[in-house]
């Protein structure tokens, strides 16, 4: 199969036991299709190592994933950024960090992006061993993307690890000390929320209030955004739902929350998604599920530029996730 007829092509959609309405189904039935518009976000999981196991990951990282992405790779995924006008680049893992060649993609990847971000669990960021990374997330205005999970510190560190909850208050005290989240500074510190547990989150308006009075009054912590996520059903959060029986019971809440206006702005839509061995997905979600782009495995040497509009998007019932409510970006 060629490469232009690997992204004309997806493959049919992988159907799990538990799952009450096939996400393609209920597309089909709203009158709904979901296919790529101009791709514009270049999304980069460094690798699946990470100094934290937690409940709620999709991609089961963790400090014993020898998942990483290695040198060459990383310089593949800088000529394609070059080749390719993206206007965001989106680096993620695992915990980047603790990636050896981090360094060199913020430094290659920065010219060939108008908005370069960077996802941080916090803690990996502040070990006590990476003040230069902080310098490098400020010299080149990196959006920071935190993970924050919750104001209560038992519930934070029951999802993350224990110590968590104060090991990330602090890193973001340093990230406030630099100038990210101060108004007027260009240094952007959005945080992100997911659940603790089988259920869908909170109104993230509602959220977002409590979160900035309760962060900036008790601690002086500022930040710029706040997104509540819904947990993906996939990888060692599936796990725990199989676990504890609350599989079916939580894929039905996501598909009874299915909403249709949240089809339009699905991130899949405009991002591209390259994994640590530079193969190509839709998303994180589908590298996760091992579902590629296109339904075949296209290298980043491969690719010219961004996939074409009209491609379509591989699909599965995690992807009730993103439409559950108010939507994921």
């Amino acid at each position: 199969m060629c490469l232009d007829q690997a992204l004309q092509e997806g493959p049919p959609e992988i159907i799990r036991e538990g799952c009450p309405q096939p996400f393609r189904h209920t597309l089909s039935r709203q009158g709904l299709k979901l296919e790529r518009g101009r791709t514009t976000t270049l999304q980069i999981n460094v690798g699946l190592l990470c100094n934290q196991a937690c409940r709620h990951c999709h991609l089961s990282a963790g400090p014993g994933r020898g998942e990483n992405m290695d040198a060459a790779t990383a310089e593949e995924v800088i000529a394609y950024a070059k080749r390719s006008d993206f206007e965001v680049i989106d680096i993620t893992g695992g915990a980047p960090e603790l990636n050896p060649n981090l360094a060199r993609l913020i430094h290659g990847l920065s010219p060939f992006s108008q908005r370069l971000m960077f996802r941080s669990n916090l803690v990996a960021l502040n070990d006590g061993t990476r003040e230069d990374l902080f310098q490098l997330l400020q010299a080149h205005k990196a959006v920071i993307v935190a993970s924050f999970p919750s104001l209560n510190e038992d519930q934070a560190d029951s999802q993350r690890g224990k110590g968590v909850f104060r090991a990330s208050i602090d890193a973001l005290k340093k990230l406030n000390a630099i100038g990210y989240g101060q108004n007027g500074s260009g240094l952007e510190l959005n945080l992100v929320s997911n659940p603790t547990g089988a259920f869908l989150p909170s109104s993230q308006k509602q959220m977002e209030t409590r979160f900035r009075q309760v962060l900036q009054q008790k601690v002086g912590i500022v930040f710029n955004n706040f997104f509540a996520f819904a947990n993906v059903p996939l990888g060692r959060f599936r796990q725990w739902l199989i676990q504890s029986g609350n599989l079916e019971t939580y894929l039905s809440k996501l598909v009874s929350s299915f909403n249709s206006c949240a089809v339009e702005g699905l991130m899949c839509r405009t991002l591209i998604s390259v994994s640590w061995d530079g193969y190509f997905y839709d998303c994180d979600f589908n590298l996760a599920r091992d579902l590629p782009m296109g339904g075949r495995k296209v290298h980043v040497a491969e690719m010219k530029g961004p996939p074409p509009p009209g491609s379509p998007i591989s699909v599965a019932d995690h992807c009730y996730t993103c439409t559950a409510g108010a939507g994921f970006t």
